[in-house]
Formats: C-alpha cells, sequence, structure tokens
C-alpha cells in the first residue's frame, strides 16, 4: 500500500537518530523524546485551501524539522508515518 496525501498535507517517516550520553551512554528508544526530524515520503499537490492558494515548498526525499505536536501517526505495512501540514514543518536541514 502507498500513501497518497492531499491538498497540503505531507507524509513523513521519522529518522532515527542515535543519541548517546556524555558519559557515551546510547539511549534506547523509549528513554529519549520522540525525533522532530523525519525524511518527506510523499507531497500532496498543494492547491486552494481554506481560501489561501498553497504552492507546495518540501519535495520526496527532504529532511525536514517538524512540529512536535502536529500532525497525525499512522502504521502501514507495520511501518509507522506521520502526516502533518506543510505549515506544520519548520525547516528543511541541508
Amino acid at each position: 500500500m502507498k500513501l497518497r496525501p492531499l491538498f497540503d498535507r505531507v507524509v513523513l517517516k521519522s529518522c532515527e537518530i542515535e543519541e548517546t550520553t556524555k558519559s557515551g551512554l546510547i539511549l534506547a528508544g523509549s528513554a529519549k523524546e520522540k525525533p522532530q526530524m523525519a525524511e518527506v515520503i510523499e507531497v500532496g499537490p498543494g492547491g486552494v485551501v481554506d481560501g489561501k492558494e498553497i504552492v507546495m515548498t518540501v519535495k520526496v526525499g527532504d529532511k525536514v524539522i517538524y512540529s512536535k505536536y502536529g500532525g497525525n501517526e499512522v502504521k502501514l505495512d507495520g511501518v509507522e508515518y506521520i502526516i502533518v501540514r506543510q505549515s506544520d514543518i519548520y525547516a528543511v536541514v541541508e
């Protein structure tokens, strides 16, 4: 199955970031905060949303920083995705 976002929505997949403490301990996934960096998997077409023309500026493959509390989590074929509005994306990491 494939997710195809509508309007100004973007499908993200969290980047696995291994964190190490100052003393060298590697933190397990449950011991660290939810990452706010993700990879763009699919991008909606944009268009008119709430009376405003939305032009999509992110593209598939971009690494982005997104709102900690934005979006909806979806699990499809055992993989977790986050669907957010483009406005919930703060920056593209280059």
